[in-house]
């Protein structure tokens, strides 16, 4: 992409993000088409992230390993249902991933756990996120039994109308009365844990050679581990 069209796509998608700068923005639209690579230059080819492709980045940069937490986070991102992420869903997304307001996380972890997206995380979603989550204790004879308890006493928690479900409203009470309740059914969002003194994930999340301009963490140039196929 030469610099007027990088410059003309980083302004409007600027104007549309809140929690990034039009530095951060560019930053992240370079490290797109880095990741998308040479397929970004074909006439009448569809230029976004694939479902492997991203969790991929899911997996290496996030430590994710839950596949279907990976595959649900991979649906909040593509609004449109195309099966790809786009350039634009790729800068909103990471804007709520990475420094999303806790009412931006809750309405996007509810997303996730809602399987089959009815408004609900039901007695059998809880149950299979639970089951995927957890590590399988060698003693255990019947871990299912554990998990089905461990369902009972997260619904006695968080189902505020006691209708054996939880709707966002049952979520939300929950979470805000108990801020580690956001995550409940699994990591679904970046590693709160510090990174070179800093509580936000390596910027650009350890991709790519951040340019000073680009990069809130440190004044001079960072080289942060690579991702699989990006020198």
């Amino acid at each position: 992409m030469n610099r007027k069209k990088l410059q003309k796509l980083t302004d409007t998608l600027t104007k549309n993000c809140k929690h990034f700068d039009k530095f951060e923005v560019k930053c992240l639209i370079t490290l797109f088409y880095n990741l998308v690579g040479d397929v970004a230059e074909r006439p009448g080819v569809v230029t976004g992230l694939d479902r492997n492709v991203f969790r991929n980045i899911l997996h290496v940069t996030f430590g994710m390993t839950d596949d279907m937490i990976m595959d649900r986070v991979f649906r909040g991102f593509d609004k449109d249902n195309d099966g790809c992420i786009s350039v634009s869903e790729w800068i909103h997304g990471l804007s709520l991933f990475l420094r999303g307001t806790l009412d931006e996380k809750m309405k996007y972890c509810f997303e996730v756990f809602d399987l089959n997206g009815d408004g609900f995380i039901s007695k059998e979603e809880m149950f299979h996120m639970l089951k995927n989550s957890l590590l399988k204790q060698p003693s255990e004879e019947d871990p299912d039994e554990g998990i089905k308890d461990l369902v009972e006493i997260t619904l006695k928690k968080m189902d505020h109308d006691h209708d054996g479900k939880l709707s966002f409203v049952d979520y939300e009470k929950a979470v805000r009365e108990e801020n580690l309740l956001l995550e409940a059914f699994g990591p679904c969002l970046p590693d709160p844990k510090p990174v070179n003194g800093s509580h936000e994930c390596p910027w650009v999340f350890g991709c790519v050679q951040v340019p000073r301009s680009c990069s809130p963490l440190k004044p001079h140039t960072q080289t942060i581990h690579h991702l699989p196929g990006l020198h």
